[in-house]
């Protein structure tokens, strides 16, 4: 693993989100009351960017096409994709897988990402 500093500590807001790109990968970085939090940037029904997610109850984030939700802490499914109408079929081949997750640390006011 390697660190990855993404932002200073008050470029985000609690319960905001940002994405960013760090050591080449794709991740979310999330502020809820409780600290940070990083997954990966696409959901991982049909890869919609989180980025452009719901923050729900804060600690879920539902992607933006298909409505899937997920434990930002864990990367666990917490439900599955389920909008519009039918897409259910679609979830015959795409079945539930959590997201990645990475550990987040605070240091000297930077937001630092092990990646």
């Amino acid at each position: 693993m390697a660190k990855f500093t993404v932002c200073s500590e008050g470029e985000l807001a609690v319960e905001g989100k940002k994405a960013f790109t760090a050591g080449g990968v794709k991740i979310v970085v999330y502020r809820l009351e409780d600290g940070f939090y990083a997954t990966q940037s696409s959901c991982t029904h049909m890869f919609a960017p989180l980025g452009r997610g719901k923050l729900l109850e804060g600690c879920k984030i539902q992607c933006p096409f298909h409505r899937a939700r997920f434990d930002i802490r864990s990367g666990e499914v917490v439900d599955w994709a389920n909008f519009p109408p039918g897409v259910q079929l679609l979830n015959v081949v795409r079945g539930e897988k959590a997201l990645a997750t990475y550990p987040v640390t605070v240091e000297d006011g930077n937001v630092v990402v092990d990646i």
